[in-house]
Formats: structure tokens, sequence, C-alpha cells
């Protein structure tokens, strides 16, 4: 198992442990000066963005649902003859005012 340092390439100062109860834990990664980084130690991370769009998405868990088929929609209708294409020969149709 790797540790933190090997992990982050930086030195790590912890706060000692033996403080009272209702201060949280921190962690400085840097050299201590201004501008570190600093994460308090949380006992329930919430998951960020992507980790919690996985976790929380439905899940098919019935056969039934499992081996269901893809939707079959009807076909889409015909498009109208005012909505044609620009050819290269004619160019982009000109709007006539």
């Amino acid at each position: 198992m790797m540790s933190v340092s090997a992990i982050f390439g930086v030195k790590l100062a912890t706060v000692s442990l033996r403080q009272s109860p209702t201060t949280p834990t921190a962690v400085v990664y840097g050299n201590g000066s201004s501008g570190g980084l600093m994460i308090e130690c949380s006992s329930r991370p919430q998951k960020k963005a992507t980790a919690h769009h996985r976790k929380s998405r439905p899940k098919k868990t019935q056969p039934w649902d499992k081996n269901r088929g893809p939707t079959v929609y009807p076909p889409l209708p015909e498009l109208p003859s005012e909505w044609s294409f620009a050819t290269e020969e004619g160019g982009p149709p000109s709007a006539s005012a």
C-alpha cells in the first residue's frame, strides 16, 4: 500500500489527533505556507459529478426489464417541399424579399 505522500508527491503536515472531539482533523499539503491546500477529513464524503451520477442512476433489476429490446418508433413523415437541401451547383437558396 502506498503512502499519501508517495501518491501526491508532497510533504504532509498533519494535525495531532489529540484535540477535542468537536474540532475536525485537517491535513495540510505543501510546506505549510499560505496558499497550501487544506483538506478537512469528513466521515461521510460526498461523491463528485460523474461518480455520483453513476452510483445513483436507475438500474434494471427485474429480468423482464433486463431482457427488453430497444423501443421501436414509427417512421418519421416526409419533409415538406419547402424544406429542400442546397446543392453545390445552385448554391444556397436565396431569400427573396
